[in-house]
């Protein structure tokens, strides 16, 4: 997200529920397409707030965006990619080539209709924060639940950044020493790394009481994944299959409709598989596109800012973040197949621990995720002084303590957690679904009014279906990520 839009969210929220208690009818009507507000008269005035008769109240399109369009796909671009894009590998070698480009086209289209959904209750009420959405739609309670999970998805988002810290900092280190093998060193132990890159990187800058000039990250960070991809693709034509020494992870696999878990060419790629793996990959594809929270602010900023002209910035965005994924995935899985890891930079370690362009890939990756976790940790921040400290003057003390106990939990989940994987699995299955599917749909069935619905196409029903689709993608991905826990948990005592 744009820092500058993460200042003024939290300037503007008074203003915010102002809008969205004024703006119906035909009003809300021009607002939806971006033309200018309709001035309310003095009696509507004091019908709602009396002390505002004779002034002409300020509205959602009042404010003037002054963020071009390239920049506002710039933005939004990077706010979906993230550490999601190396786990991509590891799904498409968990449901075959075929199975993965359909999920991942689904799940892309599923986005875009979402952020239709949100922008038409934004158009309506004039609010332009995911939480306040979800104040006008139910309540006290609604801001709650929707700032719960957006802290639930950033404190995923911030885990699986530092999860990349600790597993390729050390290789970094020891490609930089010229080690082939790995030490008992505490430089080459990834809990200690963690623990040191955030108070002496991350903290500082974390604990800035505002963060702008953190928005040059963005092109940074696009910069090096893009660099990350060509690499990618540049090395699947280096590296040789099978690799030396390595051998399949999967050991029960069907592609293609037959018991393949026994021979097969590991070098052959699998049109369709399913393992005990596969429950994984939808989850790693709906954390690799969640954007949502950041929508509206962007909207806010886009210039000559009207529904229509946002929502292709979010189909250019997610179209671009599209063909990236598709193309890691593809050229990931077709270097090593059924040997790629969670955390696909981390498989190239197989090959060449001392490759150069390999360790150039993981200096660019951890100079993106290490700068990218403070703009992160901003909005839970925000969330929780909205919470529980709201209407408060800003205090210094709670200021730095928030951040420190945010960095203090997630560096405990990093440390304990075994895998990205379930970082990737969890977060992917509940508040991914609920900021993609579920949120999105609930809040445009009570905030639309029913007149305001077409006729024909009866677009409540189809966010309700849409809801019900996130529910039971959410209590499917839980129940098999569970599943896979209990029986890897008892593969492990038995082995034991």
């Amino acid at each position: 997200m744009s820092t500058m839009e993460l200042q003024k969210m939290g300037e503007q929220e008074g203003q915010e529920m102002l809008n969205g208690a004024v703006l119906e009818g035909e009003k809300a009507s021009s607002l939806e397409d971006g033309d200018p507000p309709v001035e309310t008269t003095a009696a509507e005035q004091e019908g709602f707030l009396p002390h505002a008769a004779g002034k002409k109240l300020t509205h959602f399109t009042d404010f003037e965006g002054k963020t071009s369009f390239g920049m506002s796909v710039f933005n939004l671009s990077n706010a979906i990619m993230g550490s999601g894009i190396l786990g991509l590998a590891y799904a498409m070698s968990n449901t075959g080539t075929v199975l993965f480009i359909v999920l991942l086209i689904c799940i892309a289209l599923l986005s875009s209709y979402s952020i239709h959904l949100l922008l038409k209750c934004a158009g309506v009420v004039g609010i332009r924060a995911y939480e306040q959405l979800g104040l006008r739609a139910f309540g006290p309670g609604g801001k709650v639940v929707a700032a719960a999970i957006i802290c639930m998805h950033n404190t995923g988002a911030m885990s699986s950044y530092l999860y990349i810290v600790k597993y390729e900092l050390p290789l970094v280190i020891q490609t930089f020493l010229g080690l082939t093998d790995s030490t008992e060193a505490w430089y080459m132990n990834g809990n200690v790394l963690i623990i040191i890159v955030s108070i002496c990187v991350i903290l500082p800058l974390a604990l800035m009481k505002h963060l702008g000039y953190l928005g040059y990250t963005s092109g940074l960070s696009l910069t090096c994944m893009v660099f990350f991809l060509i690499s990618v693709i540049y090395k699947k034509f280096q590296i040789p299959c099978p690799l030396n020494g390595t051998e399949s992870a999967t050991p029960l696999v069907f592609y293609n409709g037959h018991n393949a878990s026994v021979g097969g060419d590991e070098c052959t790629p699998k049109t369709f598989t399913v393992n005990s793996q596969t429950a994984y990959t939808i989850p790693i594809l709906a954390f690799a596109f969640v954007c949502h929270p950041e929508v509206l602010p962007i909207y806010t900023e886009l210039r000559r800012a009207s529904k229509r002209r946002m929502q292709n910035v979010a189909n250019v965005s997610i179209l671009a973040m599209f063909i990236m994924y598709l193309l890691t995935a593809i050229f990931g899985y077709l270097t090593f197949y059924g040997n790629v890891e969670s955390e696909m930079l981390h498989t190239y370690s197989k090959v060449d621990r001392l490759d150069r362009l390999i360790l150039c890939v993981r200096l660019a990756v951890l100079v993106a995720v290490t700068l990218t976790v403070p703009v992160v940790l901003f909005p839970i921040r925000r969330a929780i002084q909205q919470l529980l400290f709201h209407g408060k003057d800003f205090s210094w003390v709670r200021h730095v303590g928030i951040a420190v106990c945010l960095l203090v939990v997630v560096n405990l989940l990093v440390i304990f957690v075994p895998n990205i994987r379930d970082i990737f699995g969890v977060i992917g299955a509940t508040s991914a679904p609920s900021l993609i599917f579920i949120l999105p749909s609930i809040f445009y069935i009570r905030i639309i009014p029913s007149e305001k619905e077409p006729l024909r196409s009866r677009p409540k029903i189809q966010a309700a279906c849409f809801a019900a689709l996130g529910f039971i993608f959410m209590v499917m991905s839980l129940g098999f990520i569970v599943a896979d826990w209990v029986t890897t948990g008892r593969s492990s005592a038995g082995g034991h």
